[in-house]
């Protein structure tokens, strides 16, 4: 009894003890503890993104990629899912599981490792938002108490809420939501059993059970998930049989892109950090472009189509690297044994512009077998693939290009070393409806629609002519297509221009000079009204005066200027004499939806002046915006000439090709710089402007033919077809001060009713041309005789 008493007494004191050292070490650790009280208002990172109007994502900036899930948005079996492989008694614990704890204390004790953590899921979400990953007793220590103090604050709904979104899961994938779009290309509502409990196996180690990295250690992880699911009664018996059948589906989703828009993502993705800082590529910032997805995308085939197709006129250049000495018959092995073979070789060359490299396997003079790890085997006919001299250039192990024209089909091709650009607006508002800026962002992030300074040769000419048409000329002045020399200092002295053709027209009107493009009527036009009158008048389209040259050249597009802003230019006569600025960023949003910016671009007013209706202010709150009406620079008057006259550069002029889209609504103009160093075509309705150009960077010559209407006008044309198909014609109606008259076509003066070879031109009114003094001043009535007739007499039957 003596001893049971002084063991009592020792256990009490013992008891003491303990408690005093174990109350010493929370006091001492509690100390420097990161209080967990501003857990509720804490902001997840999640990464900028940028979309197209209509919602499509076309960008995503920032280090770890998170869709942030609301608690009641997640699937119930993934959450049980979770806790199976986690914490099945994370709803029952006060935020430490002491069973756990002794668990893995008595593995300790029996193995000397640390086998079992036993940390809950609220010990782990303490430890990713406020401790480090060194492993520690005193870490661990640090964990229980930053636990129970979270689980005093935050419900448990919460802890797991934060914890599902905050885990990290592998490939940059942090919090389920964004798992399932990585993994799975998919939302979490999408998931299947299978695949929830893969992603729910993974916080273990999202390295090693990675069913990318990892795919069989993940399968075992997966279907000890399901198992436990089972031992839970989460889920039956078949379902547990029928989860385990699945195999692994799981693709890495390097981007989640909806809409094919790099160009445009990194345009605006500068202009949000400029304007927000670098806290933007955390803070869950969203912006909404002015880009319309299937215009991007017909945007987007139609400059690859179009280069493609110059690059095959151009001939081929050879394979891009060769491997004829890999030693063994590429045609006799079997796919498994070339995927090992080839496939670390093919993964070095990235696909460029969506055209998929392959490699030679056997060819003869009727037909080639390529193999690609996109395609497998694919057997072309060389005598389809209309390439100049193709067969004689092939060889085996040559590592070649496929561009795919459907399931199935493909063809050779090569990536173009020609670079184009597109860009097209709404003529009403500036917004930027499409835009592409090369042939691949990846291969060249130069956004050349944007930030290229090229001449425009004769794709200027429509805004010397309305110049001239502001300074007394008009459609039916007839200017001398003739050989001229100009002494001018500014052109190194004496210069004499030619037309492109090499051929003169003598007495040519300004509408025909325009639709055929003549230099030297463009020439003589800008010589005649000075040419400061007419640089000065050209800025109102938006072109900076400082990149257009101080001399007659201007007439002829020797300044430069990017395609943005030829089509902000062509978008004044578009939308009859407004200016408009391009714009491409609509709205943007922080984290929690309220507005940070809302676009409110200067806008045509065709009827009431428009009202933008607002999604909803920071109080959730309807608005109503009413926007400024767009500055008239041109008279409507001016604008609809000009516009006509190009009208006719499509009907009857250098546009002609286009006729082939089968629209009565289309005007443009070619562009062709010497040389053929450039080439454009700007053209539009009343509802949407393109402009498409093509060159090299480095300005190198096109070659031979490759003209504006020839290189660009193809592109535009593609375009077109497929942004208005279905669209019912778009002309702007003739406004007031537009009259129409009878002109003698060869003096460009006004003509007596019934003169034989007369014809109709529109005028500005006020700039009516002289009556020709050769037209007699008498008409007839009727019976035979004349009678003698007023000069108002006169006017009445010319109108």
């Amino acid at each position: 009894m003596r001893i049971l008493k002084y063991l009592c007494i020792l256990a009490v004191i013992g008891g003491l003890a303990g408690v005093a050292v174990l109350g010493g070490l929370v006091w001492h650790f509690s100390k420097d503890l990161p209080s967990t009280a501003g857990l509720k208002d804490l902001r997840l990172q999640v990464p900028l993104r940028i979309y197209s109007a209509d919602g499509a994502l076309i960008g995503e900036y920032g280090a770890e990629r998170r869709e942030p899930i609301a608690y009641a948005d997640i699937p119930e079996p993934l959450i049980q899912a979770f806790l199976a492989a986690e914490d099945d008694r994370f709803f029952e614990h006060p935020g430490v599981d002491y069973q756990g704890l002794l668990r893995a204390v008595w593995m300790l004790i029996l193995t000397g490792e640390k086998a079992q953590g036993g940390s809950t899921i609220t010990m782990q979400l303490a430890r990713n938002f406020f401790l480090s990953s060194e492993k520690s007793y005193i870490r661990k220590f640090r964990e229980i108490l930053l636990a129970i103090d979270m689980e005093k604050r935050l419900s448990k709904q919460e802890i797991l809420s934060f914890y599902l979104n905050k885990i990290y899961l592998g490939h940059r994938a942090y919090g389920i939501g964004a798992a399932a779009k990585v993994y799975y290309g998919a939302e979490l509502q999408d998931l299947s059993l299978a695949q929830m409990a893969m992603i729910a196996g993974l916080p273990k180690a999202p390295s090693l059970y990675n069913p990318i990295s990892g795919p069989q250690r993940s399968l075992l992880r997966r279907n000890y998930v399901l198992r436990r699911m089972k031992q839970l009664n989460y889920i039956s018996a078949a379902q547990y049989k029928a989860a385990l059948e699945v195999p692994i589906t799981a693709q890495l989703r390097r981007s989640v892109i909806d809409l094919e828009a790099n160009y445009v993502a990194e345009y605006a993705r500068a202009r949000i950090i400029n304007q927000y800082g670098v806290q933007a590529y955390t803070s869950g910032i969203s912006v909404r472009t002015t880009i319309d997805s299937a215009a991007q995308r017909a945007a987007v085939a139609a400059l690859r189509d179009n280069l493609r197709e110059y690059d095959r006129r151009h001939g081929y250049r050879g394979a891009e690297a060769q491997y004829g000495e890999l030693g063994e018959e590429l045609d006799q092995l079997s796919e498994e044994r070339l995927n090992s073979l080839l496939g670390p070789i093919l993964e070095e060359f990235e696909p460029v512009g969506k055209l998929v490299p392959g490699i030679v396997l056997e060819l003869d003079e009727q037909s080639v077998r390529v193999y690609a790890v996109d395609a497998g085997f694919v057997d072309l006919a060389l005598d389809q693939q209309d390439w100049p001299a193709l067969t004689k250039s092939l060889r085996r192990g040559d590592l070649v290009r496929l561009a795919s024209l459907g399931p199935g089909q493909w063809q050779l091709a090569q990536v173009p070393e020609v670079q184009g650009a597109l860009v097209a607006l709404d003529p009403d508002n500036g917004a930027v409806q499409a835009m592409v800026g090369g042939f691949d962002y990846f291969a060249s992030k130069f956004n050349r629609a944007s930030q290229a300074q090229r001449q425009p040769g004769s794709a200027f000419k429509p805004f010397i002519y309305s110049a001239a048409l502001e300074n007394g000329f008009t459609p039916a002045s007839v200017i001398n297509d003739a050989p001229v020399v100009f002494h001018d200092p500014a052109l190194g002295g004496a210069w004499r221009p030619e037309n492109y053709s090499g051929r003169f027209y003598g007495p040519t009107p300004v509408r025909r000079g325009l639709v055929k493009s003549s230099n030297l009527v463009a020439i003589r036009l800008l010589d005649a009204m000075g040419i400061d009158t007419a640089r000065e008048y050209v800025t109102q389209f938006g072109f900076a005066k400082e990149r257009l040259p101080r001399d007659l050249s201007m007439a002829l597009g020797t300044g430069v200027v990017s395609p943005l802003e030829m089509a902000q230019a062509y978008a004044v006569l578009a939308n009859g004499g407004q200016a408009v600025k391009p714009y491409l960023i609509e709205e943007v949003r922080d984290a929690e939806g309220g507005i940070l910016h809302q676009a409110t671009p200067a806008t045509v007013c065709r009827a009431n002046c428009p009202v933008r209706r607002l999604s909803g202010d920071d109080a959730g709150e309807p608005a109503e915006l009413v926007l400024p009406e767009a500055p008239r620079v041109i008279s409507a008057a001016n604008a609809y000439v000009i516009s006509d006259m190009l009208h006719d550069v499509i009907q009857h002029g250098t546009g002609v090709r286009a006729r082939a889209l089968g629209r009565t609504d289309l005007a443009g103009k070619t562009g062709t710089t010497n040389d053929q160093r450039d080439a454009w075509f700007c053209g539009f309705n009343a509802a949407h402007v393109a402009v498409a150009w093509v060159g090299f960077d480095d300005i190198s010559p096109l070659g031979a033919k490759e003209t504006g209407s020839h290189a660009a006008l193809p592109m535009w044309m593609k375009y077109m077809d497929q942004v208005l198909k279905g669209t019912p014609a778009q002309r702007l109606p003739q406004p007031a001060g537009v009259v129409s008259a009878r002109i003698n076509p060869q003096t460009g003066l006004l003509a007596a009713y019934g003169s034989a070879d007369a014809k109709f031109e529109i005028f500005i009114e006020g700039h009516l041309p002289e009556v020709d003094p050769s037209m007699s001043l008498s008409r007839q009535h009727g019976e035979p005789g004349t009678r003698s007739s007023t000069e108002d007499e006169l006017l009445e039957d010319i109108f």
